[in-house]
Parts: structure tokens; C-alpha cells; sequence
């Protein structure tokens, strides 16, 4: 299995990120990504950090979006090469909330460019309704983010 993101401990508590290149179409006019192309990103890192930990499918559940909130700190720039860190922050009953941080990686350092939670809802995929988070998932994500 090839895996985009990787395991890291660079910027604790993040345990996960992924890189991603700023591509010419991703700017606007004043030649900075595009505010809502962000989602993207943090979406690749987020199903990255779900295929490490071998659960890209839930079977009959899956998660659907149901709050973002973004701040955007610094204007990322055609060919910048960001690093996507993803965590997670909290697993309630039937929802998990994510954490993210987006860091241009560059010769001076990292500069945080972007953060953002995004809280998923686990729903029954026929029936399209909140139901628990599975336990084997808990569990799974208890592991990696509990490493040491």
C-alpha cells in the first residue's frame, strides 16, 4: 500500500501529516491559494491518517462533514510545498473532530499558514442517520495518537 501522508513528530501533538504542492490553478488572482482550496487539503490528510491506520473503508458506515472552521494566518503561493498535520482532537458518541495545521515548508523554516477542526459525523450508510463511532476505530486511532 503507498501511503501519501506520513508518521511524525515534528509538530506535536500532530502525529500524521501529509504534504501537498500548491498548484498554478489552486491560486486566485492575487497569486495565493484560493481560501476554500484548503478543504482539499485537509481532506488528503485526513484520508491518509485513516488508510495508516488500514480503515479507508468503515463497511456500512462512513463520515460525513458537518462543521469546519478555518483560520488562515498566511497566503500560500503557487509551487509551496505545505505539510498537512491532522490529529484527533476528540471522539464524541456518534462525531469525530479533527484538528488541522498547514505549515509551508521552506529554507527559513515552517510557517503556519492555515488551521482549521472539521467535526465528522459517523453515520449508517443505508439509512444516511448518526450512529456510534465503531470501536475498532476508537481503538485504532487511541494507538496511534497515544504513541509515544
Amino acid at each position: 500500500m503507498i501511503e501519501l501522508g506520513h508518521f511524525t513528530d515534528r509538530k506535536p501533538p500532530y502525529r500524521y501529516a501529509a504534504y501537498q504542492r500548491v498548484g498554478f490553478s489552486e491560486t486566485d488572482a492575487q497569486g495565493v491559494v484560493y481560501y476554500g482550496r484548503y478543504m482539499p487539503y485537509f481532506d488528503v490528510a485526513r484520508t491518509e491518517y485513516h488508510r495508516h491506520l488500514g480503515r479507508v473503508h468503515l463497511g456500512d458506515v462512513d463520515f460525513a462533514m458537518r462543521a469546519v472552521t478555518v483560520e488562515y494566518v498566511a497566503g500560500a503561493r503557487f509551487d509551496d510545498l505545505l505539510e498537512i498535520f491532522v490529529r484527533v482532537e476528540r471522539i464524541g458518541t456518534t462525531s469525530i473532530t479533527y484538528d488541522h495545521a498547514a505549515y509551508r515548508v521552506d529554507d527559513d523554516g515552517d510557517t503556519l499558514m492555515v488551521t482549521a477542526k472539521a467535526t465528522l459525523v459517523c453515520i449508517a450508510l443505508d439509512e444516511r442517520k448518526a450512529v456510534p463511532v465503531p470501536d475498532a476505530f476508537r481503538a485504532q486511532i487511541a494507538a496511534l495518537e497515544d504513541q509515544p
